[in-house]
């Protein structure tokens, strides 16, 4: 059943499983290619799982959760996917001699669209009790099509390292539109959005190139900015800022600013298709203005699939928390 009450269908269930999948995978900090060797499987399977080019099978849903530590709920979307077939073989008849569709590999973006991120610049802001994200990204299509959509990913954890708990927490306590407060803008234009994937911790949603007033897609040759920002509260976040690139990325900035008087310090690891985490190559730089405590850290050319994730602690509160959150 979805959120709604509405029975969800085998392909829903299938989409549902792959978010799940994924988003696990990128809370624990593991590639694609990492996860597969893990498991025991062919590093291609599962980016053909996620990709939904692959259907969930019973011994990868209970090895994935095994090995990414998800407290049952990846194995809780396989069996939802189960039923939903059971429910469809038993109430779908068929015509005699009629084929179902085959099921199209979906396009992230436009057939013949390339996008390179030419300056990419994540801002969170902490005021003491909840985080609002700021993202800015120059894009450039080099490719042959338009492009009209850009998909982007909210994905929170706040109990990594006790995933039932962090799963009741968020069963309990979901991630809402409402105090996301998602804003989009391109071109001094609001930006639509529609949701992709919407999980009691996990949002996936395509950015749109239009609005009410009429389109404007990144034709190919162009460049343009792209704004985005949301606000998630310290009991859904946590302490640790995560990104991963996904498209050919240029130059990538990251901006965390904390209120001085909790006394933050900050430091940060990389994680690359070939190698486990290990500290950044250089360190965040501290300064110190109107009561604020900004770390940047900038890099170069960062390799494709590789994910950045910056940590902190704040000394001058009486225990450290071991809440943690997610931004790409």
């Amino acid at each position: 059943m979805d959120a709604q009450g509405e029975e969800t269908t085998a392909e829903q269930a299938a989409e549902n499983f792959a978010a799940e999948l994924a988003r696990w995978r990128e809370v624990r900090g593991m590639s694609k290619r990492a996860l597969a060797r893990a498991m025991g499987f062919d590093p291609s399977y599962v980016s053909h799982m996620e990709s939904g080019r692959h259907k969930p099978t019973e011994e990868f849903a209970r090895l994935s959760d095994e090995t990414l530590n998800a407290g049952k709920a990846i194995w809780r979307r396989w069996r939802d996917y189960e039923q939903a077939k059971v429910r469809e073989t038993r109430m779908v008849r068929r015509p005699p001699g009629a084929v179902p569709a085959p099921r199209r590999p979906e396009q992230p973006y436009a057939t013949g669209s390339a996008i390179v991120v030419e300056h990419d610049t994540a801002r969170l802001q902490y005021d003491g009790h909840s985080y609002r994200l700021a993202m800015r990204r120059l894009l450039r299509n080099t490719g042959t099509e338009p492009v009209t959509r850009y998909l982007i990913r909210i994905s929170v954890d706040r109990y990594p390292g006790d995933p039932e708990r962090s799963n009741a927490h968020y069963r309990a306590h979901p991630l809402t539109w409402d105090e996301l407060d998602l804003t989009a803008a391109c071109r001094g234009e609001t930006m639509r959005w529609q949701a992709k994937h919407d999980r009691d911790a996990f949002k996936e949603i395509w950015l749109l190139f239009d609005n009410e007033h009429g389109r404007f897609p990144l034709y190919p040759g162009e460049s343009v900015w792209i704004e985005y920002a949301y606000t998630v509260g310290d009991e859904k976040w946590g302490n640790w800022f995560q990104r991963a690139v996904r498209l050919p990325t240029e130059q990538l900035e990251v901006q965390l600013v904390f209120p001085a008087d909790l006394d933050p310090v900050v430091w940060g690891t990389e994680t690359s298709m070939t190698a486990e985490a290990s500290p950044l190559r250089t360190p965040p730089v501290r300064s110190d203005a109107d009561g604020l405590r900004q770390f940047t850290w900038i890099t170069a050319t960062p390799a494709l699939h590789a994910r950045y994730r910056l940590e902190w602690r704040f000394r001058a509160r009486p225990e450290p928390t071991t809440d943690q959150g997610e931004f790409k």
